[in-house]
């Protein structure tokens, strides 16, 4: 169906309020940040599984890999969602998240088959979230600018 430029703009207008507001916006933050919140919390309350993990993942020594891990997947989100340096955050979990699925989602070692398949979804899934935290930074750099 067309429409013209004059109901676009209209239904432009008319969804700005909601989207706009502040607490939707802290709500998407929140939805982006979760996981990484979630798995600060668990690497923190459970830290030897923390370092089997990194040990499992071949990173050593895996204590302070754990240890780096924890501060990062709680500290960056905290920066994301109150807003200091929350360029720097999404930056931080960006660049962690693009590393982390390069070494844990390396879907074309596998035989082809389930694993393989759910295995290259979860590493495209997790370029989107990369592709999240690049907005994140860029939008808070455009408003610092303007």
């Amino acid at each position: 169906m067309y429409m013209d430029n004059t109901n676009r703009i209209r239904q432009g207008a008319a969804s700005r309020p909601a989207l706009g507001n502040i607490a939707v916006r802290f709500i998407a933050y929140l939805g982006l940040c979760a996981a990484y919140l979630h798995g600060g919390i668990v690497k923190l309350t459970d830290f030897p599984g923390a370092i089997a993990e990194m040990s499992h993942f071949g990173l050593t020594p895996a204590s302070l890999f754990a240890v780096l891990v924890i501060a990062l997947e709680l500290g960056a989100p905290l920066m994301i969602l109150t807003g200091r340096l929350r360029w720097l955050g999404a930056l931080g979990l960006a660049g962690f998240t693009l590393l982390a699925t390069g070494i844990a989602l390396r879907y074309w070692e596998l035989p082809v088959g389930q694993e393989r398949f759910m295995a290259a979804n979860s590493f495209f899934e997790h370029l989107g979230l990369v592709g999240g935290f690049l907005l994140v930074a860029w939008l808070d750099f455009q408003e610092k600018r303007v």
